[in-house]
């Protein structure tokens, strides 16, 4: 059977995909936020994954306003990224687990919810950046992915509870896979940052510091918010906790924390990075 081995959680801010172009990482604007992920991949190094499910937000590359699913799954064999404008270098393709993906499609759907099922599928910085910045200098990657996109952009959007037993369901449906896999869910976005109107700039640590806290052994806390109350605490981007959620949700034994870093700012978000472990 499939082995979920554990999560890992970081932000996604387009500006790191030019620091890891320019080679930056030792500025010290840049330095603090950097230093905190030797500690993540020495502990992919250990556990060896075979698969990432990715959980993030697209931010206009594969869907638009036009068209935006509360939940899409990919299902593709491979998976490519398009500069969108940011000077993000576009990188390798990524490897899909079409199999993985289907059977995590058939148990959500039986489970009662309805993703969109992606047979192609675009993947932007939301995605490729927390590849990036787990596995550096590993292309071709490493692990195949399974991307899940949550909407964080077009209201209404799916609340922290939602999120959280969606989270839940996929990581069934991961369990259950009768093949052995090992698994790592990985939760992006956020922390607390808003872009634009009278509050642009906004970063609440206090609240930050509180969510990377509960959501290691009580993500059911964080469930209790609504969207709205993430607005007013965390920022009109600080909605995308839910695919923190969402990873953590995945993690079906005792969760514990293997390693974490915050710091604040880069551009004008407060970035949150956390390395959990499945132990049960």
């Amino acid at each position: 059977m499939a082995k979920i081995l554990g999560g890992l959680t970081t932000s996604h801010i387009p500006l790191i995909g030019k620091a890891i172009a320019q080679d930056l990482r030792n500025e010290p604007y840049w330095q603090p936020f950097f230093k905190g992920f030797p500690a993540a991949h020495e502990w992919l190094r250990k556990v060896k994954p075979d698969v990432a499910v990715v959980v993030y937000n697209d931010h206009g590359l594969n869907f638009f306003l036009d068209k935006m699913p509360t939940f899409a799954i990919g299902a593709a064999a491979e998976y490519r990224n398009a500069d969108e404008g940011w000077g993000i270098p576009t990188l390798p393709p990524f490897r899909g687990e079409p199999d993985l993906s289907w059977h995590i499609i058939e148990s959500v759907v039986a489970e009662e919810f309805d993703p969109v099922t992606c047979q192609e599928m675009l993947v932007d910085h939301g995605f490729t950046l927390p590849m990036k910045l787990f596995w550096p200098g590993d292309e071709p990657w490493p692990v195949r992915v399974v991307p899940v996109s949550v909407n964080t952009v077009q209201h209404p959007l799916p609340t922290p509870a939602r999120c959280l037993k969606f989270g839940q369901a996929i990581g069934r449906a991961i369990a259950s896979y009768p093949e052995d896999l090992r698994v790592v869910v990985i939760g992006t976005g956020g922390l607390s940052h808003q872009l634009d109107g009278t509050r642009a700039g906004f970063i609440n640590k206090e609240f930050d510091l509180m969510c990377m806290d509960k959501i290691v052994a009580e993500p059911q806390e964080l469930a209790r918010y609504s969207t709205l109350d993430l607005v007013r605490l965390a920022g009109a981007q600080g909605v995308e906790l839910v695919n923190w959620l969402v990873a953590r949700g995945a993690l079906t034994g005792s969760v514990g924390k293997v390693h974490s870093n915050y710091h604040i700012p880069i551009s004008n978000t407060a970035t949150g990075l956390l390395v959990l472990e499945n132990r049960g």
